[in-house]
C-alpha cells in the first residue's frame, strides 16, 4: 500500500504551495508609511523625477514617442503635430507682428494718432486674419482626422492642442517640428 499524505491536494493547475495563513501574508505585505531615512527617501524620489523630466525632454526635443508626456502621445496628435507643423500660418507669425506693431504704435503716438491708430486697427485685422486661417485649419484638419482615424479620432482637448500649437513660434513648438513646412502627412 502507499501512503498517503494527508491535507495536501495538488489540483491540475495549482500552485503546488499550501496558502499562506493571513497573519503571514498581511506581515509580507506590510511596510512602513514613512520611511526610516526620509532624507535618503526624498533625495531618491527627487532623482528618479529628475530622471523622467530629462527623458521627456529629450523625447521633447526628439519626437521619441516613448517618453512623450501623456498630453503628446499617440497617432492621432502625432498627426495634428505634423499637419500643423507642414502648414504656413499666420498664427505663427502674430508674435513678431505684434512686437513690431506695438513699437510703432508707441512710437507713432506722439508724432501722429491718426497713423498710431491705423497701426492698432491693422493688429485688430490681423487678429481677425488669424482666427479665421485656424478656423479653416481646424475645419480641414478635422476631415483628415475623421478620413483616416475614424470618427473616434475626435477627442476632447485636440481642437485646442492644434489652435495652441498654430499659435507658437515654430522654433519654440515643443515637442519640436519633425516636417518641414509643406511635407504634409499622408
Amino acid at each position: 500500500m502507499t501512503p498517503e499524505v494527508v491535507g495536501v491536494v495538488e489540483a491540475p493547475g495549482g500552485k503546488g504551495r499550501a496558502t499562506p495563513k493571513r497573519k503571514v501574508a498581511e506581515a509580507a505585505n506590510r511596510r512602513p508609511l514613512v520611511p526610516t531615512d526620509r532624507k535618503a527617501a526624498a533625495k531618491e524620489a527627487r532623482a528618479s523625477q529628475r530622471a523622467e523630466r530629462d527623458r521627456q525632454y529629450v523625447a521633447m526635443q526628439t519626437g521619441d514617442e516613448r517618453y512623450l508626456p501623456a498630453k503628446d502621445k499617440g497617432p492621432v496628435r502625432r498627426y495634428v503635430r505634423q499637419y500643423v507643423d507642414a502648414r504656413w500660418s499666420l498664427g505663427e507669425l502674430f508674435l513678431p507682428v505684434a512686437i513690431v506693431m506695438l513699437l510703432l504704435n508707441m512710437l507713432l503716438t506722439g508724432v501722429s494718432p491718426e497713423l498710431a491708430f491705423l497701426g492698432l486697427v491693422l493688429l485688430y485685422v490681423f487678429v481677425i486674419a488669424m482666427v479665421v486661417d485656424v478656423t479653416i485649419m481646424w475645419r480641414r484638419l478635422r476631415k483628415k482626422l475623421i478620413a483616416k482615424f475614424g470618427d473616434d479620432a475626435i477627442q476632447r482637448g485636440l481642437m485646442m492642442y492644434s489652435v495652441t500649437r498654430v499659435f507658437q513660434i515654430r522654433r519654440a513648438r515643443l515637442p519640436k517640428p519633425q516636417v518641414k513646412h509643406g511635407d504634409y502627412p499622408e
